[in-house]
């Protein structure tokens, strides 16, 4: 069957608003001295041209009411994006699809680097094919960035189980590691699990999901998959508490007093990457993703068809998300070990009384971007 340009856009899009609705319960050389020093001042000075170009941009979009977003636990980088240039943090709601985009109804539309905009710019099924006819605004780049999908189990889970703990960290790396170095081949493999995107959508998302483990916020590389940045993790944690809003008030005074030692412990990503660690106590184990299977979530599917998690000693059911199917809350009420979600949705979930607790980093910088038409 062939997928609109709509569906298809549905479709994928939704893997960001169901884990977002869970919160709420991203030389050469020279010898003339002169020319280089010429050739450096005409590159900062395009750069600084282009930072002022967004930047008029992003307040011409927010004066009209055409800055777009899904709201729903997705507006909090857009929030302070707009915040850092003087406006008021407001924005169109934006339709599951990039049609707002492409009608011009919406001037600035979020787009994940890995989802929207691989639609946005391609001409494959379902694309739009736009190509370098667009510009993007990336989080990272203007310092709002928050981090999305990580690792997590329940800090009780994790003082029972240490082992199985670091077991699975060590694993699901290897993994990672494995699908970011081949991930033509990741794709396949997720595609052939029972993919919810063509195979072709599939490649594109492995590409860009690869380029988000191995990049910090700030654009230096990362080598250490699963790594828990502690700047950018503090970036994180602060600006979700100037922006989330939950209406309990017992809930909101917790966020408020958040620390990152309430919802994160390293020590068990660094003794699984130490590989010190004993026969697990628990063997068979699942994880929650937050929607169908596709390249978002490439390191755990490599892991299980390559044979990394028996080498540990497990046996791992991967869990499709989807529907009104909450990670959080799935793992909170012990009905999976593990889940993936965003950083914002787990200290969401904690100041709402939950005891979740962060053990690997698996995005190191944000995939949320604004994209236009040039």
């Amino acid at each position: 069957m062939r997928l609109s340009k709509k569906a298809l856009a549905v479709l994928i899009t939704a893997a960001m608003i169901t884990s977002a609705m869970s919160a709420c319960s991203s030389s050469s050389s020279s010898t003339d001295a002169s020319s280089t020093a010429s050739s450096s001042s005409a590159s900062s000075s395009s750069s600084a041209e282009g930072a002022t170009a967004d930047g008029d941009r992003i307040i011409a979009a927010a004066k009209d009411g055409k800055v777009g977003n899904w709201g729903l636990g997705n507006e909090y980088e857009i929030f302070a994006l707009l915040t850092k240039y003087g406006q008021e943090n407001k924005f169109i709601s934006q339709a599951f699809d990039m049609d707002g985009f492409d009608d011009g109804s919406i001037t600035l539309a979020s787009a994940m680097t890995y989802n929207e905009l691989g639609l946005v710019k391609n001409s494959y099924e379902g694309g739009y094919g736009y190509g370098d006819k667009v510009g993007i605004i990336d989080m990272n780049d203007e310092g709002v960035a928050m981090l999305e999908d990580n690792l997590f189990c329940t800090k009780e889970s994790a003082q029972k189980n240490p082992n199985t703990v670091k077991a699975f960290i060590a694993a699901s790396m290897k993994g990672w590691k494995y699908a970011c170095e081949n991930p033509e081949e990741a794709a396949k493999i997720v595609y052939e699990a029972g993919s919810s995107v063509s195979s072709d959508h599939q490649a594109y998302m492995a590409s860009e999901v690869k380029k988000l483990c191995e990049t910090d916020t700030k654009g230096n590389k990362v080598s250490d998959y699963g790594k828990m940045d502690e700047a950018a993790m503090q970036q994180t944690l602060d600006l979700a508490k100037k922006y989330i809003k939950l209406d309990d008030s017992a809930a909101a005074d917790k966020l408020k007093n958040l620390t990152l030692d309430d919802i994160r412990n390293t020590s068990y990503w660094e003794d699984a990457m130490k590989e010190s660690f004993d026969k697990p106590e628990k063997t068979d184990v699942s994880i929650q993703l937050k929607w169908l299977p596709q390249a978002q979530f490439m390191g755990y599917f490599v892991a299980n068809a390559k044979g990394y998690y028996k080498d540990v000693g497990l046996n791992v059911n991967i869990v499709s998300g989807g529907g009104d199917i909450g990670e959080t809350t799935a793992v909170n009420n012990g009905t999976v070990d593990f889940g993936v979600t965003w950083v914002s949705n787990l200290i969401s979930a904690n100041a709402g009384g939950m005891n979740l607790l962060e053990i690997s980093q698996v995005y190191q910088r944000s995939g949320l971007v604004l994209v236009y038409k040039k």
